[in-house]
C-alpha cells in the first residue's frame, strides 16, 4: 500500500498530525509504501482527508 500526504499538516488536529507522522508523513509529498493491515488502515481512515492511498 502506497501512501502519499498531499496536503499540509499546518492547521490539523493534533491527533492528525501524530497519526501522520507515525506513518512516516512529515512534509506535503512525502510517500511511504507499508504492509496493508488493520492498524495501517485504521490510521489512514483517520486522515483520509489528507493523503493519497494506492493499493
Amino acid at each position: 500500500m502506497k501512501i502519499t500526504l498531499v496536503k499540509s499538516l499546518i492547521g490539523v488536529l493534533p491527533k492528525h498530525k501524530a497519526t501522520a507522522e507515525s506513518l512516516g508523513l512529515k512534509r506535503p509529498g512525502d510517500t511511504v509504501v507499508v504492509e496493508e493491515n488493520a492498524a495501517v488502515n485504521g490510521k489512514v481512515a483517520a486522515i483520509s482527508h489528507l493523503v493519497k492511498v494506492e493499493k
